[in-house]
Formats: C-alpha cells, structure tokens, sequence
C-alpha cells in the first residue's frame, strides 16, 4: 500500500507509484482505485462526517491487508501518519521514501526503514520479498 497527501494535492505521486511498483512486479494493495475513493477534489470536510468516515474505515481495512506500506514523505499528511501508527501497532513493515529533508521526528520514528531514492525503495522492497 502506498500512502500519501491525496487532500493536500499529492494523489498523482501515489497513483504514480502504485504504477512503478506494479511495474517492477510487486503486488498491490491500491487503496485509491476501488470505489471511487480519489477525494482530491473535496476541499472542505467539515460537514462530510459520514463520507469521512467512509473514507477513514475504507483506507484502515486496506492497512489491514497490507504487508507493507510504502509512505511518500514529500509532503505531510494526517492521514498517512495515522495509516503509520496503526501499520506499526500490527507489526506492519513501513518503508519512509524522503527524497527530501524531514523536519520532523514523527515519520521517522514510525519507520522500519527510510530511503532517499526510487532505486533505493524497489531494491529494498525486492529484499523484504525475499
């Protein structure tokens, strides 16, 4: 599974990357495609309680059924944080991709493992199969 900002405009680098890693042959867990849960456009939940809770329980059943998440660190995101801490309470393996510096101890702490390249997480993730 990979997680990500999908409501602070990074659901092409997730959908992105569902793409390289079926593309090097990893089987995925894509969150994003299956009832239309691409929620981008929505700019404002505050009055969407029932569709956030959807939401919410559609993306913790797919942690569920993850081996291992792959988190995108290249911008913050309530939701992957949270995806992270629950992953990690089930002896889930995350794997951090921060291309960039991270100013902040949280990710970081919650990670099995943290790499700064596309090469580094496939390689990494052919090690975990293995």
């Amino acid at each position: 599974m990979v997680c990500g900002s999908i409501g602070y405009g990074g659901i092409d680098n997730i959908r992105r990357f569902y793409t390289l890693l079926d593309t090097e042959g990893f089987d995925t867990v894509d969150h994003i495609v299956s009832k239309g849960m691409d929620y981008s456009d929505i700019k404002d939940f505050r009055n969407k309680k029932e569709l956030s809770r959807q939401i919410v329980n559609h993306d913790l059943e797919y942690v569920k059924k993850a081996d291992v998440l792959v988190v995108l660190a290249c911008m913050p995101s309530y939701g992957a944080a949270i995806e992270m801490f629950v992953a990690k309470n089930s002896g889930k393996k995350i794997v951090l991709l921060a291309k960039d510096p991270v100013p902040t101890p949280w990710s970081i702490n919650f990670s099995d493992y943290v790499v700064t390249t596309e090469e580094e997480l496939i390689k990494l993730l052919w090690d975990l199969k293995e």
